[in-house]
């Protein structure tokens, strides 16, 4: 006989973990159906070890500055492996923390792929379980190219497998996540060069921050290579280097690791989603309304298999207001899609927030007005190799709504949070002049700009 539950939830990542946290504590029978790591691409292969490899990098950054501050510094090297086992144990003391607080919560853990058989059911491992709600979380998954030799590359999942530092990178992909693999290897010593399908870096940014970035990852000696398509890989016997053929006939060699970084792709394929008839997209996006639903009446979804805002905070929140929704009586909570601050932890770093100057002269014409400012922070006074700030403000309308904030800089992903508060609450250009400017910081010029 099926066991039943309130609730079950098809993946333990961000989503997956949050909604049945928010259903249990509303007093809701909860399950969540994993097959890998609890925790999913955030905790294990994504924002958590990827922030700590960024932290390193920091600091190898740092170390190179200090001598500018005085400092009389040997850099006798860096131990990769090390510094790998640190972040992995790190890791891992995450995903013990999960299990325990599963079973604390009385949350139980189904391990297996799931299926679905109708709405309400599913088949895990030869089982049959049950559930008034159903949602679908499972994430998302690098996508390698269909290519001669696309198999001696490695996704960012193989990235957090590397046992040694390569000496000579090549990274494809003009996505954050490119760009931050590429800025991390770069700043622990690999050689790493940068191919583009097109001719920009994260095309869906700011144009300010676009060329910024692509301007300092050139300083930092990434060689970057726009309108480059990748046709083959070929791998020697003897060396094990790797070569790429591109279709343009040019051809690159001598690289010790290949990464691909040129997208995901929704985990929705497996489930078997036409059994409950399900709908998806021609991509396999789950496919909701505003409120997390999907087609079928007590199925829901949420988090990068729904292809909007494939971020960790965004499949949290959204999963948390279908919980209080669904369980507690609160029938028009859902996550608003707009105006959602993202990091690029790249380096330096990327903060965004709100329209784009493109994007809001395409809506609003003529009524948007940008104030902007560039400028060398003063760490970087008198640095041997300093980078610029940017910040831009977005305005719409004779009362000067704010309706972007892009900044890249030193601190720019720790001073976006509470402009991104502010904004949200409708504030305006002359807010920000009447607020006084904490001195000498770099956000400041956000509440002085001319």
């Amino acid at each position: 006989m099926p066991k039943h539950y309130d609730l079950i939830a098809i993946g333990a990542g961000s989503g997956g973990l949050s909604i049945v946290e928010r259903a249990a504590q509303y007093g809701a029978r909860c399950a969540v159906v994993e097959t890998g790591k609890l925790g999913g691409t955030c905790v294990n292969v994504g924002c958590v070890p990827k922030k700590v490899m960024w932290y390193g990098a920091s600091l190898a950054h740092a170390l190179h500055d200090a001598t500018d501050y005085g400092f009389n510094i040997d850099i006798k090297g860096f131990d990769w492996a090390e510094l790998k086992a640190k972040r992995d144990r790190y890791v891992g003391n995450i995903n013990t923390w999960y299990h325990s607080f599963l079973a604390d919560s009385d949350i139980d853990e189904i391990h297996g792929y799931a299926q679905f058989l109708d709405a309400h059911t599913l088949a895990v491992a030869g089982q049959t379980y049950t559930a008034e709600h159903i949602v679908i979380a499972p994430g998302s998954r690098p996508i390698v190219p269909d290519i001669p030799g696309a198999e001696f590359g490695i996704t960012s999942d193989g990235f957090f497998e590397l046992q040694a530092l390569p000496e000579r990178v090549a990274i494809v992909g003009s996505g954050y996540i490119a760009v931050e693999i590429a800025g991390v290897l770069n700043a622990l010593g690999s050689e790493v060069t940068l191919f583009l399908r097109k001719q920009h870096l994260l095309r869906e940014f700011d144009a300010m921050l676009r060329e910024g970035l692509m301007e300092e990852m050139l300083n930092a000696g990434i060689n970057i290579m726009p309108m480059t398509q990748i046709a083959r890989v070929d791998k020697d016997a003897e060396s094990e280097k790797l070569m790429l053929h591109c279709d343009s006939g040019q051809t690159f060699e001598h690289f010790d690791a290949l990464v691909w970084a040129i997208g995901r792709a929704p985990n929705s394929d497996g489930l078997a989603l036409e059994k409950a008839s399900i709908e998806v997209d021609n991509k396999g996006y789950v496919v909701v309304d505003d409120f997390q639903n999907t087609n079928v009446p007590g199925v829901y979804a949420v988090g990068d298999v729904i292809g909007k805002a494939q971020l960790t905070p965004v499949a949290i929140a959204a999963a948390r207001r279908l919980g209080d929704r669904l369980f507690n009586h609160q029938q028009d909570r859902k996550l608003a899609y707009d105006l959602i601050p993202s990091v690029v932890f790249s380096h330096p770093p990327i903060a965004s927030v709100g329209l784009t100057e493109s994007q809001a002269r395409e809506q609003h014409g003529a009524a948007v007005k940008i104030y902007q400012s560039r400028f060398t922070p003063m760490y970087h006074a008198f640095t041997s190799h300093p980078q610029k700030v940017s910040m831009k403000l977005v305005t719409v309308g004779a009362k000067e709504k704010v309706v972007g904030c892009h900044i890249i800089g030193l601190g720019a992903d720790e001073m976006l949070q509470g402009f991104a508060v502010a904004i949200r609450m409708g504030a305006t250009k002359k807010d920000l002049d009447d607020t006084i400017a904490i001195h000498p910081t770099g956000s400041e010029e956000l509440v002085t700009m001319r």
